[in-house]
């Protein structure tokens, strides 16, 4: 039998937590970059399925690729340590301190590697400015996904943010889900079969995933996207962040923690 039971997945959090929050900040750096492209390769790929086949839903099919790599090759991404660290805070296996370094730090390499792969995708896919990416159907999908999640929040204002936060909450408690069920099974099929699941779902109904917008939103701004950096963190960027942490921390994290940590008599 390779299923694992929720006690013992709790207890493989915990651990994994307390070793997430002691990484150097060199560890930090390079696994949070590349788990920053690979999100990007697969939000990359998601597109050019959706406007290949016009189907919103194989887009999510093909898009836990990216999640997938990043698992199990143990990277770092920012709301999967949402939701893993502050347990093993509560639990005394990792200090605050270290959840706010691991966090900044983490989200930072995050965006240095989505925005490294904006760049790169932005180079290839207009052949170094010289292609009009109008002219390209996955770059005009891009600026337009891009626009739609900042402008359209920024037309109704606080209730703009307010949406976004609730997106990202509900965004983040299926993508912290997806990297727990990866302690469901012991089995490398078993944890990719567990984790594509609620990664596909948050996927397909276009939740706000904080990493993935620091690959969509910097690429629809150099493909030519009406939106400035400021628009992108006062719309999105932030409330999308908060909201990632609450739905990872609370909904995901705090919520297994609390009914199947094992107990000691």
């Amino acid at each position: 039998m390779t299923a694992i039971g929720p006690e013992d997945i709790v207890e493989n959090m915990l651990q994994a937590g307390a070793m997430k929050a002691c990484l150097t900040v060199k560890d930090m750096l390079v696994r949070g970059f590349l788990s920053g492209v690979f999100l990007g390769y697969a939000t990359t790929l998601a597109i050019l399925a959706i406007t290949q086949t016009g189907l919103g839903i194989v887009g999510a099919l093909v898009f836990p690729v990216g999640f997938v790599m990043i698992i199990l090759l143990g990277l770092e991404l920012a709301t999967g340590n949402f939701a893993l660290i502050p347990i093993a805070v509560r639990d005394k296996r990792a200090s605050f301190g270290q959840l706010v370094l691991n966090w900044i730090w983490v989200l930072t390499a995050n965006m240095i590697g989505g925005v490294t792969y904006a760049y790169l995708y932005f180079i290839v896919v207009t052949k170094m400015g010289h292609v009009d990416p109008a002219s390209i159907a996955s770059a005009q999908k891009i600026m337009v996904i891009a626009e739609s999640k900042t402008l359209d929040y920024m037309r109704i204002g606080f209730n703009g943010t307010i949406a976004a936060f609730t997106s990202a909450l509900l965004c983040n408690w299926m993508v912290t889900l997806g990297a727990v069920m990866a302690f469901t099974s012991m089995s490398v099929s078993g944890k990719i079969a567990a984790m594509w699941l609620p990664i596909m779902t948050f996927f397909a109904l276009g939740y706000e995933h904080a990493i993935v917008n620091m690959f969509l939103i910097p690429a629809g701004i150099m493909l030519g996207a009406n939106i400035t950096i400021a628009e992108w963190w006062l719309w999105n960027g932030l409330p999308v962040i908060a909201g990632n942490i609450v739905g990872g921390m609370i909904f995901t994290g705090f919520a297994l923690y609390l009914t199947f940590k094992k107990t000691t008599v």
